[in-house]
């Protein structure tokens, strides 16, 4: 049983809108008999027509059906058939320039498909394409291929276009990427809303909620230390963590295995570690870890380094709460925190 208070805030959640309570909560409206994710774009209900459910499991056995506008049966924001069905042909042939007959032959409308790439990942489609063939053109030069042999397989003709282009994805000409450092990013779908992975070759450098305050600075943030060029594409830490996750979420995984790159102060490196050392099912507090790392006065430096942790999850700062029980300071909102916290202790 929901206590009234939750059920309120719960409320509140839904009429905002309030992304960071994806699957968290669901809702059951009386007066049409379905039942939806806080997020759903549908006429609000009045708070006595609601019931609120923690699983759909829940609503389904209360008789609820399943909202036919946001889907609460799959991940939020989950990709689109279109959306797969074009980044799997770019997969397929990623060298490809595309134009008005490429998407005709896949029966795919043009302005639809730069709509909800645009929605989905920030760019339209043409420019996703156009970042994976620079990616390519990336891992040719620093490959030791000249950068007219880049620029032509990747289907320029132009010398000054190619650099033009090149530039404003990579931010800097071709000829000084040489030993440039390349990132990989990947829109990951969890219970728990959307997240992004960035990630080299051999290690996962970021793991955050799509919808974190002041993500954007935190990736530009990483591209400036890192010198790097963070492109779409996937990589083996990707695939890792993302099945890792799906294990982690299914209540079969307590402990993550996929190589991580941690990009801190020498302090918030000890804070971090210190923070994969709380059990699977524990909590600690701020205190706790600052006498851990031997600083016990440092406990306000320590929940500082807890915010800057960029691996959410792996790295678990959920984990650790206030000194007298109560949850504040998680990036992925509160509701989040806390649901993360409960399904640990489920499943130790």
């Amino acid at each position: 049983m929901i206590a009234l208070k939750k059920k309120k805030e719960f409320y509140k959640a839904l009429i905002e809108k309030n992304t960071e309570y994806e699957g968290v909560f669901f809702v059951g409206v009386k007066t049409t008999g379905v039942f939806c994710r806080p997020t759903c774009s549908a006429r609000k209900p009045k708070f006595e027509n609601c019931e609120f459910f923690v699983t759909a499991k829940e609503a389904l056995l209360a008789s609820f059906r399943p909202c036919q506008r946001c889907h609460p049966l799959s991940h939020p924001n989950q990709a689109s058939n279109l959306i797969q069905i074009l980044v799997e042909a770019v997969e397929k042939n990623p060298e490809k320039r595309w134009r008005e007959r490429d998407f005709r032959e896949l029966s795919v409308d043009v302005s639809t498909a730069r709509r909800q790439f645009k929605k989905r990942f920030g760019m339209t489609f043409v420019e996703y394409a156009r970042a994976r063939r620079m990616g390519i053109a990336m891992k040719q030069i620093r490959g030791g291929d000249t950068v007219i042999d880049a620029q032509l397989s990747t289907g320029y003709e132009s010398d000054s276009g190619f650099r033009d282009a090149f530039s404003r994805i990579m931010g800097a000409a071709p000829t000084k990427l040489k030993a440039a450092h390349i990132l990989q990013a990947s829109w990951l779908d969890t219970p728990l809303g959307p997240m992004i992975a960035i990630a080299s070759e051999e290690a996962l450098y970021l793991l955050e909620f799509v919808d974190r305050r002041g993500l954007e600075r935190e990736v530009e943030r990483l591209r400036q230390k890192t010198k790097a060029a963070i492109i779409p594409g996937i990589t083996n830490p990707i695939h890792s963590i993302e099945k890792e996750l799906s294990q982690y979420f299914d209540g079969k995984l307590k402990e993550f295995k996929t190589p991580l790159f941690f990009l801190g102060s020498p302090f918030q490196k000890k804070v971090w570690e210190e923070l994969a050392k709380i059990p699977f099912g524990e909590t600690r507090s701020y205190s706790d870890i600052a006498r851990a790392i031997e600083q016990p006065s440092s406990f306000r430096a320590v929940a500082r380094a807890n915010g800057s942790n960029q691996l959410a999850i792996i790295i678990p700062c959920h984990r650790v709460i206030n000194a007298d029980g109560t949850l504040s300071g998680y990036a992925g909102g509160v509701a989040r925190k806390k649901w993360l916290i409960d399904h640990e202790r489920e499943k130790v």
